[in-house]
């Protein structure tokens, strides 16, 4: 199984973009997929999870009503668009399987997934 994490890049704030994460050897519609992120010299923080059907998304207060998660079926992917990025969005962002196929009480918590994908930098400067 391997996820990978891409479209990351250099935004000015207030600026968007859209990452997405793509698997191998594994259906993510199967299970529940979460984003993180970490920022350098800080602890790893959950930004979004989606449960199999769409049915459940969560965030992270710090992006409610700027980020938006959603899944490709077709493509086997799960994509972050990320809208008035901060300059304190940036980070390294990592998409990860979650351990079943919903986002629960603990989806911003590590333990909570497998198969970590490698990340992407997004970097918001002017």
């Amino acid at each position: 199984v391997q996820l990978q994490a891409s479209g990351g890049g250099l935004v000015q704030p207030g600026g968007s973009l859209t990452l997405t994460c793509a698997a191998s050897g594994l259906t993510m519609d199967h299970y529940a997929i979460g984003w993180f992120r970490q920022a350098p010299g800080k602890e790893p923080e959950g930004v979004s999870c989606i449960t199999i059907d769409d049915g459940m998304i969560f965030y992270a207060d710090s992006v409610k009503g700027r980020f938006t998660i959603s899944r490709d079926n077709a493509k086997n992917t799960v994509s972050l668009q990320m809208n008035n990025l901060k300059p304190n969005d940036t980070a390294t962002y990592y998409c990860a399987r979650g351990i079943s196929r919903l986002c629960g009480d603990r989806w911003f918590q590590a333990p909570e997934y497998a198969d970590w994908g490698q990340g992407t930098l997004v970097t918001v400067s002017s």
